[in-house]
C-alpha cells in the first residue's frame, strides 16, 4: 500500500508532465483510470497558472508579446508548481527561469524587468505603515543622530540592475509617454515603495542601495553611512536621509546607546 506522500509526488509529477498518463491510484467511474478527465484538470491547472504569470508580469508580456510568454511560462509551470494556495505568491522565481530560458537570453535585460515586476507585486500587497514625520527628528541632538536606528516600510523594496529597468518599466506602463530606451546609459538602484495606496517607482542616489541594505539589518545611521560612502564616496547621506523620509520608506526610529555604553535603548519615536 503506498504511502501518502507516494500518492501525492506521483500526482504532482503527472500534473506537471502532460506525456505522463494519470495516476494508478486515481480511479474514475467504474474504477476505470480517468486519462480524460484528468487531462482536462492538468490543461486547467497549466492554463491558470500561465495566466496568473501573465497578470503579474504584464511589462515582460508587452515586452516579449503573447505567444512568446505563454510559450516561456508554459515550460516554468511545468518545472515549478505553487508552493502555496494563495497565487498572488506564485512566480518568485520567475525571473531567475528567464535568466536561464535559453530563447530569452538576447533579452539581457528580461530578467532584471521581471525582478523588478516581482518586487511591485510584493509591495503592493505588503502590509501597511505609518510613514514617519520628517518633523520627529528635529528634538534628536545633532550629536546623537548617528545613533539612530529606523524601522523601514514593510512595502519597500530596492531592485539593482546593469539595465535601465526603470526606463523599459515607465516606458511599458505609460502609454501617454512610449519612447525607446537607450539600453547603453546603463543602470541603477530602483527603490519601490507603498506609502499610501500607489506603489510607486524611484531611483535611487548612488549608494542609496547600500545604505538601505544597512539600515534594513538593523544598523546604526553612523554605520549605515559608512557603508555607503565605502561603496560610492559621492554618497549624500543628507540628501539620501531626506529622500527615504520624502518616499515615506521609514516609519519609525530608536536611538540606540552610543558604541561601548553596555545598555539598552535609550529613546524611540515614531
Amino acid at each position: 500500500m503506498p504511502s501518502l506522500a507516494e500518492v501525492q509526488a506521483r500526482f504532482v509529477s503527472a500534473l506537471r508532465d502532460r506525456g505522463l498518463p494519470p495516476p494508478a491510484d486515481i480511479a474514475g467511474r467504474s474504477d476505470e483510470t480517468p486519462e480524460r478527465r484528468f487531462g482536462v484538470y492538468r490543461n486547467n491547472v497549466h492554463v491558470s497558472l500561465v495566466e496568473a504569470l501573465m497578470g503579474t508580469y504584464p511589462v515582460v508580456l508587452r515586452l516579449v508579446g503573447e505567444d512568446f510568454f505563454r510559450g516561456m511560462a508554459r515550460v516554468y509551470v511545468g518545472n515549478s508548481l505553487p508552493r502555496t494556495p494563495v497565487l498572488i505568491h506564485y512566480g518568485d522565481d520567475f525571473a531567475d527561469f528567464i535568466e536561464s530560458f535559453e530563447p530569452a537570453r538576447e533579452l539581457g535585460y528580461l530578467a532584471d524587468v521581471a525582478r523588478l515586476e516581482w518586487a511591485w507585486n510584493l509591495s503592493y500587497h505588503a502590509g501597511d505603515a505609518t510613514p514617519l514625520d520628517g518633523q520627529a527628528l528635529g528634538d534628536i541632538p545633532p550629536d546623537r543622530m548617528t545613533d539612530l536606528v529606523f524601522d523601514l516600510h514593510p512595502s519597500m523594496q530596492v531592485v539593482s540592475s546593469p539595465w535601465p529597468v526603470l526606463a523599459i518599466w515607465d516606458t511599458n506602463t505609460n502609454e501617454e509617454d512610449v519612447r525607446p530606451v537607450d539600453l547603453s546609459t546603463g543602470g541603477g538602484d530602483v527603490l519601490v515603495i507603498r506609502p499610501a495606496y500607489e506603489v510607486e517607482l524611484r531611483t535611487l542616489p548612488r549608494g542609496g542601495a547600500t545604505f538601505i541594505a544597512a539600515l534594513r539589518e538593523g544598523g546604526r545611521l553612523g554605520g549605515a553611512f559608512e557603508r555607503a560612502i565605502a561603496a560610492s564616496p559621492d554618497f549624500d547621506l543628507a540628501a539620501n536621509l531626506q529622500g527615504l523620509i520624502g518616499a515615506g520608506a521609514i516609519v519609525g526610529f530608536r536611538l540606540a546607546d552610543p558604541p561601548g555604553a553596555g545598555h539598552g535603548c535609550v529613546g524611540s519615536g515614531g
